[in-house]
């Protein structure tokens, strides 16, 4: 070997002549032999702290490699110098690249070396180095599972980082080894929240989806509750306004009769959750944008994940393979959540240019977004589509169209009769289509259409297709008496045909001929014998069983067997119309985002969506315990500057002012309010402090003097808006109003009351000790702050005008003050506080007429300033409005001091349409945007008329404007009482007088047409009611029906 001279004896190179080789081959036997022992010297050498012995030990190693011997168990050796001085090397980049490089090494037997070079990695000062070591972890343990426990240490210390540079990769690791440990989480679940918006995509789109398996197991789920809640305050709003006659205590029985449940509070930790991630819809990351719209899709409630629509939205503008995936997820949500992506219906519009996977997942979004009021709109778009030269486009165009007549009745005949025009197109594959669907739509209605199965009879000499040709023959059989002379015609045709025919075609033959001799024995009996003979040899085995089958269930035999006497049962049985629906609508299972969603199949790896816990678990353990002297000092700071809203800082210790505990105001006021507000608002709001008060004991209690001086402050506060009411009521309210919040923390009323106030508390009130437990958020945006509504006077009692509705009144002035109760859609939340940075915003639909124009609907703005600074120059901005609707904007008010609530009055005319009216308020430093959606109920004003004039009216709205549905009035809903109260809280009508008991009659005009809308509701004592919606406006009937049917079903 001509290498071997360049290593000579003094230097311990290749064995001479009279040597002995070192590293035998353990093949050869030399693993016995004492020369093997030698071995033992290279580590000893390599294990040495001379420099020189190591790099000798090494050459001698390479020369072996180089003759071939097996120097395997010298593997180690090496790699433990090689690592080691590079994993202690000053530069963190060689630090981090020796150990990526060791963790890369797929060798069993380097492992112990592998987890002492992450575990002294994790600890390192470098967060690059500890990042690595974070990227090392899952590669060791897919190499070695037994190493799990110790990962797992490592996971845990590393998941106490406090750098943005690890989060990502810790969680990841997390996921790969330990996902079921949730234990590890709680502690750096805040942490986590707090620092995703300066992690990196790739980490957040991580920590994203275990976030959300997380609040999966934590937390409860806001849309269960919300239904409770629902049905929770329309029982408190009827229940208080039946029982206002019965004395004060009414509204103490009505909370009473509530569920014992406690209503639904989110938990901070939950809220925390989605207002940390919402800043990232805006993100430059197409990945990152679709976690959080998963994110919010399963953990948000129903109100508030309509934000995600329109960063979707904008995501279709990017590639080909996002727009596939945001479709596709875009489809699922679209099934379940119509309501957030119908302001985005054009969007979604199919380009020339598009590929045919995007055409056809976006023609499955319009779809599904498809109802009664777009509807003329899609059907536009989809007749267009039509033409295209995509074939698989047109086919499933013409699915879309079939689905379409079957979920809205209205549009069923316009659709059938499109599909029939396809029917004489060129193409084959679109009458083929056409063809199937209309065989789907006929069975809803094939009575009506005996025409159109007539003119599908005659195509069979024409159309190819398999499937076509097996459908029409499957109608021809099914509905053989509606074409009793053509039928037998057909089967004649098909009999020439048979034996050149598809399977499926010759299948629905012998069907047919079957059902035609059961029906028609007298033309058709040779032509079934024939058909049958013909089937019995057929080459398909499935074909010659049934034609055995049909033989004997059919003719009758000499043995007279027992099914033949029911074949007609059998046969001519009748059928349920088939269902037409999405083929995304069992995929939400899946969670949104994953490869198991795209493909609807489980991938490997794909872990579960938790469902959702039946009751919360314990919120502690995310509670972070931290040094004294720390809570000292931020409690310094927070008396030298009280923050009102929650500071995202990690060290933040110490109870922070809680800024969603109802105060004493809001109590009071909910005392004073009418029936709309519910009697079990205010059990439930003393329920909500009494929870936060055991939640977070850390806030400490108020001594006695503090709390007297507490309730003179809220009776100061309350004297100058109580006017009208008298001075013993006040008193009672405010004592019934204290006691309920007795247990509210100190935090609370320093938070409402003005700095003048908190000056003249006495030193001698102390603040109890704080405990270790923090809460790195306490806000909870489920319960508003006090707003004082400005209430019109009533001038005469509901039960008053419950007894007065039958007569007709002349007095236009006093009628809609008697018989307009107030909307049962209640306040509704405009601006939240945290959006509004302290001012919060609500508005109620007062049903007064509008002063500024009759055409416009009343709208009360209700303003409360949470905040300790005062808010300046609240006025509405210059709105861009769609065609038609119009607003009245309310004086300006020029200020508005902490704690301090104002109501203002503006006009919308929405144009009849139930489309929101989107403006700005404005104050002198910010501008936010706002929304105003009013439910179809509110669109109209009560008319009052004689009841031969809504007979005369009601015969000149019959046809296409009478919109007629059945319904099943529950027991509760029987007296006259309930009937009109749940009509007229639904919709803005004056009640007609009716000759007839069980007969009930409405009527109103829309707001800017004037329009008239009849509504009647016939309650029969047995059997099902019937509710009729007069109206030239369609829409409006049919939206109008659905929801006086809903209020009256529940």
């Amino acid at each position: 070997m001509s290498a071997a001279p360049a290593y000579s004896e003094d230097k311990g190179g290749s064995a001479g002549p009279g040597e002995p080789e070192y590293g035998h081959d353990p093949a050869s036997g030399g693993i016995f032999s004492s020369d093997y022992k030698r071995h033992d010297d290279l580590k000893e050498m390599l294990d040495t702290n001379k420099d020189s012995l190591k790099l000798e030990a090494m050459k001698r190693i390479v020369a072996m490699i180089a003759r071939g011997k097996n120097a395997s168990d010298l593997f180690p050796a090496v790699v433990k110098n090689v690592a080691c001085k590079n994993i202690e090397d000053p530069n963190q980049l060689i630090r981090a690249s020796a150990l990526r490089v060791l963790s890369s090494i797929r060798v069993p037997i380097i492992v112990p070396i592998m987890m002492l070079a992450i575990k002294e990695a994790a600890s390192d000062m470098s967060p690059y180095v500890r990042k690595t070591a974070a990227h090392a972890i899952p590669k060791l343990y897919s190499l070695d599972s037994d190493q799990k426990d110790q990962l797992i240490e490592v996971i845990e210390k590393l998941l106490a980082d406090k750098t943005t540079l690890v989060a990502g990769s810790v969680v990841m690791a997390f996921e790969e080894v330990c996902p079921e440990r949730i234990d590890l989480i709680h502690k750096n679940y805040r942490k986590l929240c707090n620092l995703l918006i300066d992690v990196e995509e790739w980490g957040q789109v991580v920590i994203i989806s275990m976030l959300t398996r997380y609040a999966r197991t934590q937390f409860l789920s806001p849309t269960q509750n919300e239904s409770l809640l629902e049905e929770n305050a329309e029982k408190a709003f009827y229940g208080s306004e039946e029982d206002e006659a019965k004395g004060a205590g009414s509204e103490e029985t009505a909370a009473a009769s509530l569920p014992a449940r406690k209503p639904y509070i989110m938990d901070p930790d939950h809220r925390l959750l989605l207002r940390n991630t919402k800043p990232l819809l805006q993100s430059r990351s197409a990945a990152v944008v679709m976690a959080v719209a998963q994110l919010y899709f399963h953990l948000a409630p129903k109100a508030e994940v309509g934000v995600i629509a329109k960063a979707l939205v904008r995501l279709l503008r990017s590639h080909s393979e996002v727009q596939y995936v945001v479709l596709q997820n875009v489809a699922t949500m679209s099934i379940k959540r119509r309501g957030m992506f119908e302001p985005y219906l054009k969007s979604f519009y199919i380009r020339s240019t598009d590929p045919t996977q995007i055409k056809i997942l976006k023609l499955e979004v319009l779809t599904n977004l498809a109802n009664e009021t777009n509807i003329p709109t899609v059907l536009r778009e989809f007749q267009t589509y039509i033409r295209s030269m995509d074939k698989d486009f047109v086919a499933a165009t013409i699915q879309a169209i079939g689905r379409c007549a079957t979920n809205i009745g209205r549009v069923r005949d316009t659709c059938l009769n499109g599909l029939v025009q396809l029917l004489s197109n060129r193409d084959e594959l679109v009458v083929a289509e056409s063809v199937v669907v209309i065989k789907k739509l006929l069975q809803m209605q094939p009575a009506q259409h005996g025409e159109i199965i007539k003119h599908l009879a005659k195509l069979t000499d024409n159309i190819q297709v398999p499937m076509a040709r097996a459908s029409i023959l499957w109608l021809i059989g099914e509905y053989c008496e509606h074409v009793p002379r053509i039928a037998p015609d057909v089967l004649r045709k098909m009999a020439k045909t048979f034996t050149a025919e598809e399977d499926i075609v010759k299948l629905q033959v012998i069907n047919l001929a079957a059902k035609l001799y059961l029906t028609n024995s007298k033309q058709t009996k040779l032509l079934t014998q024939y058909v049958l003979s013909l089937a019995k040899y057929d080459q398909n085995y499935d074909i010659r069983d049934r034609a055995r089958f049909t033989r004997q269930l059919i003719v009758p035999s000499e043995q007279g067997g027992a099914l033949s006497r029911h074949a007609k049962k059998l046969f001519l049985a009748p059928k349920p119309a088939p269902v037409l629906e999405s083929s995304f609508k069992d995929r939400d299972h899946f969670q949104l985002g994953s490869l198991s969603h795209l493909l609807n199949a489980k991938a490997t790896g794909y872990q579960e969506l938790p469902d959702w816990p039946e009751e919360a678990p314990d919120p502690s353990v995310r509670n972070v315990e931290v040094p004294e002297w720390t809570k000292c000092s931020n409690r310094e700071k927070r008396k030298e500057k009280e923050k009102p809203f929650y500071s995202d800082s990690e060290g933040e210790s110490g109870p922070t002012e809680s800024a969603d505990s109802d105060p004493e105001s809001e109590s009071e006021s909910d005392s004073k309010s009418s029936s709309e507000s519910g009697s079990g608002e205010s059990s439930s709001e003393s329920d909500n402090e009494d929870q936060d008060e055991d939640e977070e004991k850390g806030r400490g209690s108020e001594s006695e003097q503090s709390e007297e001086d507490g309730k003179r402050k809220t009776k100061k506060k309350k004297v100058p808006e109580g006017k009208e009411a008298s001075s013993s009521d006040e008193d009672s309210d405010s004592s019934s109003s204290t006691s309920e919040s007795e247990m509210s923390s100190e935090s609370e009323e320093e938070q409402l009351e003005p700095a003048s106030w908190r000056r003249k508390t006495p030193p001698s009130s102390k603040r109890a000790p704080a405990t270790k437990e923090i809460s790195l958020l306490d806000l909870e945006d489920f319960t508003p702050p006090s707003v004082q509504p400005v209430s019109p006077p009533a001038i005469v009692s509901t039960s008053l005008a419950a007894d007065l509705e039958g007569l007709t009144l002349t007095d236009s002035t006093l009628v809609p003050s008697l018989l307009s109760p107030v909307s049962c859609v209640g306040r509704q939340e405009l601006l939240h506080r945290v959006a509004g940075e302290g001012l919060v915003v609500d508005y109620t639909f007062s049903r007064q007429p509008f002063s500024g124009d009759p055409h416009m609907v009343s709208v009360h703005i209700h303003f409360s300033n949470s905040s300790d600074t005062p808010i300046k120059g609240l006025h509405v901005g210059t709105p861009k409005l769609p065609a038609g609707i119009g607003i009245q904007e309310f004086p300006e008010i020029e200020s508005l001091a902490p704690g301090e609530s104002a109501t203002a009055v503006m006009g919308i005319n929405f144009c009849d349409s139930t489309q929101a009216a989107n403006f700005q308020l404005c104050t002198q430093t910010r501008q936010f945007y706002v929304s105003i959606q009013p439910p179809v109920g509110e669109l109209m004003a009560p008319v009052f008329m004689s009841e031969n004039e809504f007979k005369k009216e009601q015969g000149k709205l019959m046809g296409m404007n009478e919109i007629t549905e059945k319904l099943m009035l529950p027991d509760t809903c029987r007296s006259d009482h309930t009937v009109v109260q749940k009509v007229t809280a639904t919709a803005n009508l004056g009640r007609v007088p009716c000759g007839t008991s069980d007969e009930y009659r409405f009527a109103g005009r829309t707001l800017t047409s004037g329009s008239l809308v009849l509504l009647t509701l016939d309650a029969r004592p047995a059997g099902a009611a019937q509710l009729t919606v007069n109206s030239e406006k369609m829409v409006i009937g049919t939206m109008l029906v659905k929801d006086v049917i809903q209020a009256l079903t529940q």
